[in-house]
């Protein structure tokens, strides 16, 4: 895991929790001052968070926080749950490869290491984020229809809308991690659907997973409202 990562799981956040305006530039000095880090990480978390449709550069090339709606998201997530369910079904139908299986399994092994920290740190957090990449990536990989991947690149481009974004981190440590803990049950229940060849199983896990995702977007944004009311500063960009 990188600094890069650490920096990107924090602004991520910030930009969720609403600690910047719509259309506010975000200037690397006063960034990595604030996060403790150099310019070069938050230079590199600006490009993915401008991939991920939560900044925008204007004409000059400076990043701004781009506005968008709790509606944008939430059908974002919603796309990204089906197309993942074909993504499952079609590998389950397909059959899992030896190295597959191992590759999912090794990925795994690492979600459940890295959840045993309690409480998790932004490291821990940061890590397993990446793992929870590496999964989705790797099913996605196997699914063999280029049209179905394609799909779910553009899709990601929408706020909040790849694997990683939507992870709880908020603030309430314990709660998110029994919500990351629930999550990767679903991740293991994915894969022993997948070794045994359900396909329809496969499908309606995967489609059900996104609805952490859902839940922890009710939950940042009840965040948000309560961090308004003793903020008033601070405007509620999503929703």
């Amino acid at each position: 895991m990188s600094l890069q990562e650490t920096v990107l799981m924090q602004l991520r956040d910030l930009i969720l929790s609403g600690q910047f305006e719509p259309g506010q530039r975000l200037a690397e000095q006063q960034l990595a001052e604030r996060l403790g880090a150099s310019r070069t990480p938050v230079r590199a978390a600006l490009v993915t968070l401008e991939q991920e449709g939560l900044v925008q550069a204007n004409e000059t090339g400076k990043y701004l926080v781009r506005q968008f709606t709790a509606q944008e998201v939430i059908d974002a997530i919603a796309v990204r749950g089906h197309l993942e369910g074909m993504a499952a079904r079609l590998v389950a139908e397909h059959g899992v490869s030896r190295q597959l299986q191992g590759q999912l399994q090794t990925v795994l092994d690492e979600g459940d290491r890295l959840l045993a920290d309690n409480p998790l740190t932004i490291e821990s957090y940061a890590a397993y984020a990446l793992m929870n990449d590496r999964f989705h990536a790797l099913i996605l990989d196997a699914c063999g229809n280029r049209a179905l991947q394609r799909a779910v690149e553009l899709n990601d481009k929408l706020p909040f809308a790849p694997a990683s974004a939507m992870l709880p981190m908020q603030g309430t440590v314990a709660m998110d991690r029994d919500w990351m803990l629930y999550a990767h049950r679903q991740h293991h229940m994915l894969f022993d659907a997948l070794r045994r060849g359900e396909s329809a199983r496969a499908q309606a896990l995967a489609v059900e997973h996104t609805e952490v995702a859902q839940m922890n977007m009710r939950l940042a944004l009840e965040r948000r409202a309560e961090s308004e009311q003793v903020l008033p500063g601070i405007r509620l960009v999503v929703g």
